[in-house]
């Protein structure tokens, strides 16, 4: 039996650490730009929005014979579709380490994430997954998902985003005389 528990604030370590290795598989390893303090704020304190509530939430698994230490955690937020009019759960990162794959760790994150939905009256549930990760496509696919081909993600970051907000991203169709 494999006991899903919501994270709490002792968790942030183990979680960022998780994190950094989802980076290292991911092929990004020098991606990770967070701190265990901010994972520790998104997950707990809600420093990051207004109203003072998490940004982000999460779920995880214990590793039974090393107390303290996780074997897997699924990150999560949520989003709203208008269409729908109702709010969906967006997967952030799903991680199991290599040494608990097999298990059945992932399936019952997904399992558990999708009862939430249900139970919540969410109208989806989603996540992006890379191109070349097929096994997670695979087993993507075995639950039921489904690829959005016909959606392109895109990202505003870094200076990018910061010329934007100020207003002073260059616009090639914009004419200067």
């Amino acid at each position: 039996m494999t006991t899903i528990r919501p994270a709490t604030p002792a968790d942030a370590p183990e979680i960022h650490a998780l994190i950094c290795e989802l980076a290292v598989y991911e092929r990004e390893p020098d991606a990770v730009e967070s701190t265990v303090e901010q994972v520790h704020d998104a997950l707990f304190v809600g420093s990051a929005t207004p109203s003072g509530t998490p940004a982000a939430y999460a779920l995880v698994i214990d590793d039974a014979d090393e107390p303290g230490r996780l074997a897997a955690v699924a990150i999560y937020f949520l989003n709203f579709s208008t269409w729908l009019g109702k709010h969906g759960i967006y997967l952030e990162d799903l991680f199991v380490r290599p040494e608990f794959r097999g298990r059945g760790y992932g399936k019952a994150m997904l399992e558990s994430l999708a009862q939430m939905a249900v139970e919540r009256g969410y109208g989806r549930f989603e996540w992006w997954v890379l191109n070349w990760n097929t096994p997670a496509w695979e087993f993507y696919a075995s639950r039921g998902a489904v690829p959005m081909s016909e959606w392109t993600v895109h990202r505003v970051s870094g200076v990018a985003l910061q010329e934007l907000a100020a207003g002073t991203r260059n616009d090639p169709d914009r004419t200067t005389t």
